[in-house]
């Protein structure tokens, strides 16, 4: 599969919203903050979680440009222990997408530190085919770059897209995102 790569840097505080949705600050590596966007919450994946995670991720239509999502329940449960313990160790950071009225996650935004200390990270995202066109992921999507950038101290994030993802790379360029290359298998 051949890939593009993605970069996007932080943006000019001037050119950020006037309003922004809600952060409550926390320590991120002891437990994410919780981020509130007008029709969801991002907050800390839970195991109780796993259940609605595989329901959503394990489509044909969601899991055909992503990483091989976990194939079992018991895999999203050990995903999100997996990714409690990253976290922890300050090397990932991945919140659930809860829609305002569910109480469990429709998809995910991650980050991963791609070399010591977030210099250079790796960010991704994947949400329930039901949920696409909604906003969430453009209002989502802002407000996890801006915990990039702003809490983790990133200074560079890299995407990775399937090249037949067109509505992921259109997604991606409507971010400020600028393909850099082509990575083959």
């Amino acid at each position: 599969m051949i890939a593009t790569l993605r970069s996007i840097q932080p943006r000019a505080t001037a050119m950020r919203p006037a309003t922004q949705p809600s952060t409550v600050a926390t320590n991120w590596k002891t437990a994410l903050p919780v981020l509130a966007g007008s029709t969801f919450t991002l907050r800390e994946m839970a195991v109780e979680d796993a259940p609605s995670l595989f329901a959503m991720l394990t489509t044909e239509e969601v899991a055909r440009f992503i990483s091989p999502p976990p194939t079992t329940v018991e895999g999203f449960e050990r995903f999100i222990m997996w990714a409690q313990r990253e976290r922890h160790a300050g090397n990932y950071a991945c919140f659930g997408i809860v829609p305002h009225g569910m109480t469990t996650a429709i998809g995910i935004f991650q980050v991963r530190s791609l070399e010591p200390g977030f210099g250079t990270a790796e960010w991704g995202f994947a949400m329930g085919s039901q949920f696409w066109g909604s906003g969430i992921f453009a209002e989502g999507a802002h407000l996890v770059l801006d915990f990039a950038f702003d809490v983790i101290g990133a200074r560079r994030l890299e995407a990775r897209a399937a090249v037949a993802n067109g509505r992921g790379n259109g997604a991606l360029r409507k971010l400020g995102a600028v393909q850099e290359g082509l990575l083959r298998r």
